[in-house]
């Protein structure tokens, strides 16, 4: 509803004008470097999540 009403939209620009955006980048960096690196390694790949799905059943 709010995404219809405009709101979100908003919300987003009043954010990125006072730069949340740019300290939330700050302090998300090293997790974001950690899925890279998981993702460069195929650890995300559709068949990685769905053996660990599969090994959690099992357990």
């Amino acid at each position: 509803m709010k995404t219809l009403l405009g709101a979100t939209a908003v919300k987003k620009k009043l954010k990125r004008n006072l730069g949340v955006y740019q300290v939330t980048r700050v302090l998300n960096a090293p997790e974001n470097a950690k899925r890279r690196t998981k993702r460069a390694m195929g650890l995300e790949s559709s068949a990685a999540k769905l053996f660990r799905f599969t090994a959690k059943l099992f357990k």
